[in-house]
């Protein structure tokens, strides 16, 4: 009976617009009311979000929020757009490829789908308009590209997937996530060659040897970034939560007195716009965990298992269901608390399935990443349509070849386990 009085209000919240932190939290309380008194419930969930938060490796998340604002604002977005286009601008269609680079890089870097989404789009969107390609096709591109940079690290939602689990290494997740995020990007590239091709898109212009390696001396600085931290992570120098540190001085450097495109003036606004992001994030982390905790505690997971287990036992069949609920997931709700309330649910399904937390966890955001820029809800789609200047009715159409790209890449990295362990494997994260 709880946890249908937990979907219930759950769903009449979302429906009527309430903050899904706030729908996630009500909810929790609703159905601990039809088990015990009211304090007791309050409390208990009270207590949950506050243990659930209280962990060591969750303190990277605003220390890598920090860094990528300072990033987002510190120039980075032209110098890597420029990079890009000394080596692949030069094709048939270039800019369509240049954006998709650009996305990957940016997202990775700054650790958000949103900023790479607005930073790129705004210099990348008029720009393709300019040269030929249709504004849908532009947007629909940047909105689906920007969605990779949460697979390459630093990935905050890598670390709280991490936290979920309850022990699958950071180091070995952010390395794991190399591969199926590159992989996503060159599934969107081959539909932007196959658009370019069709349309008889012209070629860029190139670049001397000397402004190449200009550009990339520009751009070098802010790719550092991933080295140093990804570098120390892997030989053991620091933490993911001390690289979090790191990250931010080397980025308050970078955007301060390198580039200087962040003066000490606006280091304020900066701090202040963390600090929000950092809350709005903990207080969904805190309220999913407590959900999580709920359904523990009624048995769902178990449940769950029995009754997909009972329906097949070929894992191949089990997967795909799997893939599809989450999916369907990834276009409503956000991306942190889907993490928190449905890795308990699954993971231990996939275990008994044979895929490992590793590979269980690069396909569970793969999935959600995907769902980010998926009508009607997705989030990214709402930032590219505004700087576009366009509706997402419009875009659906030049997207639906991108999201069929992102789908048999998703279902490459399913079932192709090499694809996410193969690089952990080779440097000694898994065994």
């Amino acid at each position: 009976m709880e946890i249908v009085i937990l979907i219930l209000v759950f769903a009449v919240l979302f429906a009527i617009g309430v903050p899904i932190a706030f729908s996630i939290g009500a909810a929790t309380i609703c159905a601990f009311l039809f088990a015990v008194d009211f304090m007791p419930a309050v409390t208990t969930v009270a207590q949950r979000m506050a243990g659930g938060l209280n962990s060591f490796a969750l303190l990277a998340i605003p220390l890598f929020i920090l860094s990528g604002q300072l990033m987002a604002k510190g120039g980075i977005a032209r110098r890597l757009i420029d990079f890009s286009k000394a080596f692949i601008g030069m094709f048939p269609g270039g800019l369509a490829f240049v954006n998709v680079i650009s996305c990957m890089l940016f997202g990775a870097i700054s650790g958000s789908a949103v900023a790479a989404t607005s930073a790129i789009g705004g210099f990348m969107i008029p720009e393709m308009k300019r040269d030929g390609f249709d504004g849908d096709f532009s947007a629909a591109l940047t909105a689906t590209a920007s969605s990779t940079g949460l697979l390459i690290p630093p990935s905050n939602i890598l670390i709280i997937y991490a936290v979920a689990s309850g022990g699958v290494s950071i180091a070995a997740l952010f390395v794991a996530g190399y591969l199926p995020g590159l992989l996503m990007g060159l599934a969107l590239m081959i539909v932007a060659a196959g658009y370019a091709r069709k349309h008889n898109m012209p070629r860029g212009a190139r670049v001397s040897v000397k402004e190449a390696a200009r550009r990339t001396l520009a751009a070098l600085p802010s790719l550092l970034l991933v080295v140093i931290v990804i570098g120390g992570i892997l030989g053991g120098v620091f933490t993911a939560t001390e690289a979090g540190g790191i990250a931010v001085v080397y980025s308050l450097i970078l955007a301060v007195l390198v580039y200087r495109e962040v003066k000490p003036a606006e280091l304020t606004e900066v701090l202040i716009k963390s600090a929000e992001t950092t809350a709005i994030v903990m207080f969904l982390i805190g309220t999913s965990i407590a959900m999580s905790w709920l359904l523990a505690y009624e048995n769902v997971p178990a449940e769950l298992a029995t009754i997909l287990l009972d329906i097949s036992d070929n894992p191949l069949v089990l997967f795909l269901l799997i893939n599809l609920f989450l999916l369907a997931i990834g276009i409503f709700m956000d991306m942190t608390p889907a993490v928190l309330i449905f890795t308990p649910i699954f993971l231990p399904v996939a275990v008994e399935l044979g895929m490992s937390p590793l590979h269980f966890g690069i396909m569970l955001i793969m999935n959600l990443t995907i769902g980010l820029c998926t009508p009607p809800v997705g989030s990214i789609l709402f930032v590219s349509c505004a700087v576009a200047k366009t509706s997402i009715g419009n875009i659906v159409r030049p997207m639906a070849p991108m999201y069929v790209a992102l789908i048999v890449a998703l279902l490459l990295v399913t079932y192709v386990p090499e694809i996410s362990e193969s690089l952990p494997r080779y440097f000694g994260l898994i065994d």
